[in-house]
């Protein structure tokens, strides 16, 4: 990090939401290296699970946790009181469970995001960063993908993303809310779920599978380390230039869940050959065949630029995975 982004950061009062997810966790680990005053809204489990953030569940810890949930209303509006800045990744996640309860990404996307939205105009935050995802955009239209390509709904998940994205920019321009979107393409990385394809074909390496088990093997994706996309979030949130914006943070670079899957045998050291396992596919025209960043805009208004090369980050991210491959059920698909 910087010395600049430090000096940036030293001293501010920050919310992050879905703090103890994969991108959240490593989103506040930089701000406590920058010396942010760090809130960490986590959602609530009655069971004992500590998570991405149990380092921090120390006396003395520089991060205040706050567990609950976003569609509460009252507790979001809560733990966005006092906050400088609040950083809005709390969603739920995975594009095959939305298929049977779309309802409920209805209900935490849209709805947990208008009530941030309504917290964050109420407290006179200084900067809100809500945090899209690369699916609203849907199958390639055009290559690269700008900010401006239309927004295609092909999973209840993307359609809920797209709802939270519109309710964020209705309250720029209906109440002047100082709100940016920031839209990250497929982020990857140490402590990322079984969910993602990278560490579903990990585990599976790591776990001494002959076979890896894949879904559609053509789509191509645009694969960020998780460190950049965080680098990100920072960047944009002191970009004035972003107000009532959305921003792509990707790398500009393609591969095929196919050569990726070759990529990562290869990082691994593994020998294994890959199948199609029907469970996995998408039901049909809800495939996202292609998707390619347009990072401009990321790049010319905040100065920022992926530093991990595709190659370095899968070396790193296959050490992690088989250091804790207990973590995972890699003869399982996990939903």
């Amino acid at each position: 990090m910087s010395n600049r982004t430090a000096q940036q950061w030293a001293g501010r009062k920050v919310l992050v939401t879905g703090a103890e997810g994969f991108i959240g966790a490593t989103l506040v680990d930089m701000l406590v290296e920058a010396g942010a005053e760090v809130r960490a809204f986590v959602h609530y489990k009655p069971y004992a699970e500590k998570g991405n953030l149990a380092r921090y569940l120390v006396p003395g810890s520089p991060v205040e946790m706050i567990a609950g949930d976003v569609r509460d209303a009252g507790r979001v509006m809560d733990a966005v009181a006092g906050c400088d800045t609040v950083f809005h990744l709390a969603a739920l996640i995975g594009i095959p469970y939305s298929y049977d309860s779309p309802g409920a990404y209805v209900q935490t996307n849209v709805v947990g995001t208008e009530n941030i939205a309504e917290a964050c105009r109420r407290h006179d935050v200084r900067r809100m960063v809500h945090t899209s995802t690369s699916e609203v955009y849907g199958t390639a239209l055009t290559a690269p993908i700008s900010e401006d390509h239309p927004l295609q709904p092909q999973s209840p998940y993307s359609a809920s993303k797209i709802g939270a994205d519109m309710m964020a920019l209705s309250h720029r321009h209906a109440f002047g809310l100082p709100v940016t979107v920031v839209r990250p393409f497929n982020t990857y990385g140490p402590r990322q779920s079984a969910r993602a394809v990278i560490p579903t074909i990990l585990a599976q390496l790591h776990a001494g599978a002959r076979q890896i088990k894949l879904g559609s093997l053509t789509p191509t994706r645009d694969f960020t380390y998780v460190t950049d996309t965080a680098a990100g979030f920072l960047a944009v949130a002191d970009c004035d230039r972003a107000l009532g914006e959305v921003v792509n943070l990707g790398t500009g670079r393609e591969i095929s869940i196919g050569a990726l899957a070759e990529a990562l045998i290869a990082a691994s050291g593994r020998d294994a050959e890959v199948v199609v396992d029907t469970e996995r596919l998408r039901p049909a025209g809800s495939e996202v065949e292609r998707l390619l960043s347009d990072n401009s805009r990321a790049r010319e208004w905040a100065s920022w630029q992926p530093e991990v090369s595709l190659e370095q980050g899968l070396k790193w991210t296959s050490e992690w995975v088989a250091e804790n491959v207990h973590l995972f059920a890699a003869d399982r698909y996990q939903v």
